[in-house]
């Protein structure tokens, strides 16, 4: 008999076999595979994977020898011999890498290539595997490739490759899983993760929730007609959406309510909303919980970046978030863009599990037009992948969308359909603002504006003329500082009493970086804004009149150049605002109109040019590859959302109980998953220098370093945290002061 999984101490008996194994991770695989067409592929591969444990050598290794015995390869080349051409190789790719990663299929790399792996002398693969498995005769290669473009087509299949990987590597690991799981005597993980609420249900929860609200004012009217004429287009076939509604349009539970009542018409299996940054990854959930009800906590799950993987979780781990995290095996997901992207072009198992559950989705891409530039083009190719291949329904939420349709942005966005009721209609009916441009200031104007107004918010570019503005107002009533320097539960402090200071009627002056700008729901009469991307100032006039309390001639935004370089923004921000300077000269009267905030896009791209929206030529790579020398390892270690790596530190808040005993569980823990996402509100993202300086100096310290590593760093010198700034590292080491520029 031949065994796919040992029990240490146990007798052979109680050993999984390797047939039933095989055979299991096949049928994962398939049915992973079965949404967008590619069972019969993905249940091949599941077939294969472990074809090298039919060895003596993985066999003696399984009772107790210490040679390392590659079992992955084997599987490889069994598939390039039975199914030679394009077939073979997108199995190999994927049955090669199923433990490593993917690698490159030849040239350099970090790993070592498929090539000179099939290439490779390996232990004799015995032929009793035959008498075990039967493979298909045949499988089919995906032919419509071919026409769907010749640009994209090397593309496609190193996208279909991750899918693939996806089916098998989430259905190696659920059985092995769920294997030792049997063998303890306790639920299988998948069985854990999968007593969740339908669709249905949750969309009978949100009609509960809706039904609730009664419009009793001209916005509210407007944002229920929204609501009423986005819901009527989910009848449409999957595909490409916009939803181009301004600002307090009530996007949030109108992109809801379309992506489940789409997904249940069109049998999709689930709703992934994609946010640009975590604060508003926790604010959005919590208001989809809200609006689910009873549902709401169990069908929403969190999942972005602040903490890393857990590497301390062993094989035979059931913790139930851990494994919807890997997997996203929820109805309702809610991630980072950075997690969702980098998911998408990554190349190991434990970031690409997650992969075959966005097919068959309804994808939410909020805020839009924040995709980075830099890789604005790989990214818009994914989404248009999803969509074309993988039943998938991408829908573009924001107020200011960016120019992404084809011709006019190339490799652009084809047959997209707008969700919401006439969106230049809409930019009139909803103009609650008066935006100017009113020439260049001096922080002597700048504190002259906050001190006459005693209700107004300033937002700057950078988080040293923040801090300078706020240090020359600080003796008024009301004068508040917002930054990321602060965690996100005292960012909720501040913005709480600022809201009821608000709706007190008493003075209220803040200032802030653009942080405010994401999804913040909070009003002021009056708001600063030191020059930036049209995009950045419409976010900002959202934070303006929101509910059109006051008249629109007396809601000023006034846009103002800074006379002090010393506030002069990084060099891209500075571009975006020669850009939106250009666009205003055009559209003085109107300068939000969505007419003006296309003509801006496209001047940005224009003026960054096709190379640097694809800064690392990542298309050009992939197209110029062939089949059997597919860059999966390049794409991945070169695919960046964000060039700068930032390291968390945990911040105990004075008082702060939830904080104090969520550090104390980490003590004793034995999984990281539901500690973790305790602590995020409590974190703040430094660089790696900061890092360096605060760890050389004792301000943080790990948490049971024994077990998590450097995961779980906690400030210890509480003098670096400050209640009106928030983390500080001036005085912890020999730091450039440049590096608090947000």
């Amino acid at each position: 008999m031949f065994f796919a999984h040992s029990v240490e101490g146990s007798p052979e008996e109680k050993w999984q076999l390797l047939a039933e194994h095989l055979s299991t991770v096949s049928r994962l695989a398939g049915d992973f595979a079965r949404p967008f067409g590619r069972a019969d592929l993905a249940a091949a591969a599941g077939l294969l994977h472990d074809l090298g444990k039919y060895t003596n050598q993985f066999q003696s290794r399984l009772k107790g020898s210490a040679e390392s015995v590659d079992h992955s390869t084997w599987g490889a080349k069994v598939a390039i011999e039975r199914y030679p051409g394009l077939v073979g190789n997108l199995l190999a790719y994927t049955i090669a890498g199923h433990h490593a990663g993917l690698a490159n299929g030849a040239g350099e790399g970090r790993r070592t290539t498929l090539q000179d792996r099939l290439s490779s002398q390996l232990p004799e693969l015995l032929a009793a595997w035959k008498d075990e498995i039967s493979l298909p005769q045949e499988l089919l290669p995906p032919v419509e490739f071919a026409t769907q473009g010749a640009d994209r087509f090397q593309f496609r299949l190193a996208f279909l490759v991750r899918m693939l990987f996806s089916c098998l590597v989430d259905a190696d690991f659920l059985d092995t899983e769920a294997f030792y799981a049997h063998v303890e005597g306790s639920d299988s993980p998948r069985r854990l993760v999968t007593e969740l609420p339908s669709l249905t249900q949750l969309q009978a929860a949100l009609d509960v929730h809706m039904a609730g609200f009664k419009p009793d004012s001209s916005i509210g009217k407007i944002r229920a007609d929204i609501l009423r004429h986005v819901r009527e287009q989910a009848m449409c076939s999957p595909g490409l959406f916009s939803l181009t509604v301004p600002t307090g349009g009530g996007k949030t539970l109108a992109s809801l309510a379309f992506a489940l009542d789409h997904a249940i018409r069109h049998g999709q299996q689930r709703v992934i909303f994609v946010i640009p940054f975590t604060s508003i990854v926790e604010q959005n959930a919590a208001v989809f919980r809200r609006a689910l009800g009873e549902w709401g906590y169990k069908a929403v799950l969190e999942h972005h970046s602040a903490f890393s993987d857990d590497l301390t979780q062993s094989k035979e781990s059931r913790e139930k978030t851990r494994l919807a995290m890997e997997n996203w095996d929820s109805p309702i997901v809610v991630t980072t863009a950075v997690q969702f992207f980098e998911s998408l072009f990554a190349d190991r198992p434990s970031r690409c599990r997650k992969l075959h559950n966005i097919a068959n989705s309804v994808i939410v891409l909020d805020e839009a037009q924040t995709m980075p530039l830099g890789v604005l083009r790989p990214c818009v190719a994914a989404l248009d992948e999803l969509a074309r291949n993988y039943r998938s329904s991408v829908v573009l939420c924001t107020a200011t969308q960016p120019a992404l349709l084809a011709p006019e942005f190339e490799g652009g966005l084809e047959d997209v359909r707008e969700l919401a009721p006439d969106p230049a209609g809409l930019a009139v009916a909803l103009e609650r603002v008066t935006v100017k441009h009113a020439g260049t200031f001096d922080d002597a104007t700048l504190t002259g504006h906050l001190r006459s107004n005693e209700q107004v918010l300033c937002i700057v570019n950078n988080r040293r003329h923040a801090r300078a503005l706020y240090q020359s107002i600080a003796d008024l009533p009301g004068a508040r500082h917002l930054t990321t320097l602060m965690c996100a539960r005292h960012r909720s402090r501040v913005l709480a009493e600022a809201k009821a200071d608000l709706a007190a009627g008493r003075p209220c002056r803040l200032v802030s970086t653009s942080l405010i700008e994401a999804g913040v729901d909070i009003a002021f009469p009056k708001v600063l804004r030191a020059e930036a991307g049209l995009d950045s100032i419409a976010q900002a006039a959202g934070r303006c009149n929101r509910e059109g309390k006051w008249a629109v001639a007396e809601s000023e935004v006034l846009i103002f150049a800074n006379a002090n370089d010393d506030w002069a923004p990084p060099p891209e921000l500075a571009q975006f605002s020669a850009v939106a300077r250009e666009v205003l000269r055009g559209h003085v009267e109107k300068p939000l109109h969505p007419k003006a905030i296309q003509d801006y896009f496209k001047a940005l791209y224009w003026h960054k040019g096709s190379q640097a929206l694809d800064a690392k030529n990542l298309m050009g790579i992939v197209k110029r590859s062939q089949r059997d020398s597919l860059p999966m390892d390049t794409l991945a270690a070169e695919f960046k959302m964000i060039d700068s790596a930032q390291m968390t530190v945990i911040v105990r808040l004075p008082g702060d109980l939830e904080v104090a005993a969520a550090l104390d569980d980490l003590q004793y823990a034995e999984s990281a998953g539901g500690v973790a996402r305790l602590l995020q509100p409590y974190t703040v993202q430094v660089p790696k220098s900061v890092f360096k300086v605060l760890l050389e100096a004792h301000a943080i310290q790990a948490v049971r370093a024994d077990k998590w590593g450097d995961q779980f760093m906690v400030l210890i010198n509480q003098n670096l945290y400050d209640d009106s700034f928030g983390l500080g590292w001036e005085s912890a080491g020999n730091l450039p002061i440049d590096l608090l520029v947000q």
